[in-house]
């Protein structure tokens, strides 16, 4: 059984926690889609204030909805597309304070006020984006930003 409490004082702290618990996790599994799966259900139970925590696999050039916690979502996005299709093809972080005030916004939850897009990268291919989503306007910063990509760089070694 796994029961993981992550309650840190400091979000330095939580994140190497975090990381920590995934490598647990993960440890032997070579199954990438178990594996997300652990991995968006981690998240969803250590970061506070998300209203969606999952991810967008690459297939064939397009995002395919992946392992998530939250409402349903969309199920695909192409590249370019939304804040998740923007980090997928520029396979760069996309911080968004506002996503209504994001072109092209991709509206899949209403409630979704923030989001940050961590590529996944693998020998310059793009695998998977992490996609975190927040009720609240500008809940992640970069010390969030940081720790996040951390935990994809842990995953792009194993999906």
């Amino acid at each position: 059984m796994y029961d993981f409490k992550i309650e840190a004082a400091d979000k330095a702290t939580m994140y190497r926690d975090l990381q920590s618990a995934l490598e647990g996790l993960i440890a032997g599994e070579p199954d990438p889609i178990a594996n997300m799966a652990n991995a968006a259900a981690l998240i969803w139970e250590t970061l506070p204030d998300l209203n969606w925590a999952g991810f967008y696999r690459n297939v064939d050039g397009e995002l395919v909805l992946g392992p998530f916690q939250g409402r349903p979502a969309c199920i695909r996005i192409p590249f370019g597309k939304g804040v998740c299709g923007a980090a997928a093809e520029a396979k760069q972080v996309q911080r968004v304070d506002d996503v209504h005030a994001f072109p092209g916004h991709i509206a899949c939850d209403a409630a979704s006020a923030s989001e940050l897009v961590i590529p996944i990268v693998r020998d310059g291919k793009l695998i998977a984006v992490l996609d975190l989503d927040s009720p609240s306007k500008g809940r992640f910063d970069a010390e969030d930003e940081a720790g996040c990509v951390r935990v994809c760089e842990l995953l792009a070694r194993i999906l």
